[in-house]
């Protein structure tokens, strides 16, 4: 009974926003493009209350969307574009700059929170500055702009995954989260960066980019199944994995983090790569896009690898995913142009 009363809110405010969108031309198109994704985290979420399976069944799921269906979708996304397009090292650096902006705010917030606990603030300051864009960003930014967003999604969620897979476990290392050398920690990162399964596969697309080479027909037939599976797989997953995790209390942190990372982060991309200028318009739409999604899945997992911050991080996800629907369904209501 318990799940049936957690199950109402969240499924009445999804059809409410479905009613919303049939009653209101203006907004209805914006909401066909965002419910589609929310709605299949909020199946996930059912499924997740209903049945009475261990999270530990969601193990091979997860290595099929980080070891093969992701990266087919990076692969076939990038290995299309003219290789020139890739090395845009101007658009890489604002938007890197500004997620370091917003991890150095969250780590701010976290430091005060947590009382001066470097590790504790390290995770906090993930939350502030890590969108979803592995498992969200892909599939939300072409369903909005097209194939023109496919450059500048690879080029975001590279640079930004690299960004914490580097920055964390230094951290984390200076807060004796580690016993291992300067130089140990050092070689470990590099070999996380470089041997991930999603910057193998960016990697290996900007190859065949350049190379203008095209896998065989049973191959890229493969790839494109694979592809195709990504998001739903992903943002199902997503949903299962956040009603595994109760919410019991919210860190009273939780508001600001989320301020920083659905509103100051997206706002301080657009600041910058407006003012600068230059850029392509679907370019910085995307940009603005993939810093306003919630805050990435790979902070409660940084959280469980370091064991601090756990049940917070996965309220704050959950938190942050909720507040995000009407985030984001905002801002795509301003970039498709229908409050015009």
């Amino acid at each position: 009974m318990s799940n049936w009363k957690s199950l109402a809110p969240p499924v009445a405010g999804f059809f409410a926003l479905m009613g919303l969108g049939a009653l209101v031309p203006a907004i209805g198109g914006v909401l066909g493009l965002a419910l589609p994704f929310f709605g299949l985290i909020l199946l996930g979420f059912v499924m997740g209350k209903l049945f009475a399976i261990e999270e530990g069944g969601l193990a091979w799921m997860h290595a099929f969307i980080v070891y093969l269906a992701l990266p087919a979708l990076f692969f076939n996304l990038i290995s299309v574009t003219p290789f020139g397009e890739l090395a845009n090292w101007r658009f890489i650096l604002i938007t890197s700059v500004c997620t370091l902006a917003a991890f150095a705010m969250g780590l701010g917030v976290g430091w005060i929170a947590s009382r001066g606990r470097l590790d504790a603030a390290t995770i906090q300051g993930v939350a502030g500055g890590y969108s979803n864009v592995g498992y969200m960003g892909p599939g939300l930014t072409l369903a909005t702009f097209g194939p023109p967003s496919v450059v500048p999604t690879a080029l975001i969620f590279a640079f930004d995954s690299a960004i914490f897979f580097t920055v964390v476990p230094f951290l984390m290392g200076i807060a004796g989260g580690s016993q291992q050398s300067f130089a140990r920690t050092a070689l470990q990162v590099a070999r996380r960066v470089l041997t991930h399964p999603f910057n193998v596969s960016i990697m290996l697309a900007a190859l065949a980019a350049w190379a203008q080479w095209t896998p065989p027909t049973t191959i890229a037939k493969i790839l494109v199944w694979l592809q195709n599976a990504a998001a739903p797989c992903a943002l199902f997953v997503m949903g299962v994995t956040v009603a595994l995790r109760p919410l019991r209390s919210v860190a009273p942190e939780t508001a600001v983090l989320l301020a920083i990372k659905l509103v100051i982060h997206p706002l301080m991309v657009w600041a910058a790569l407006t003012a600068i200028g230059g850029f392509n318009p679907v370019w910085v739409y995307t940009a603005v896009l993939m810093a306003a999604l919630p805050p990435a899945l790979n902070v409660f997992v940084m959280a469980s690898q370091y064991g601090v911050y756990v049940e917070r991080a996965s309220s704050l996800i959950m938190v942050g995913t909720v507040a995000s629907v009407f985030t984001v369904t905002a801002l795509l209501y301003v970039f498709t142009g229908a409050g015009r």
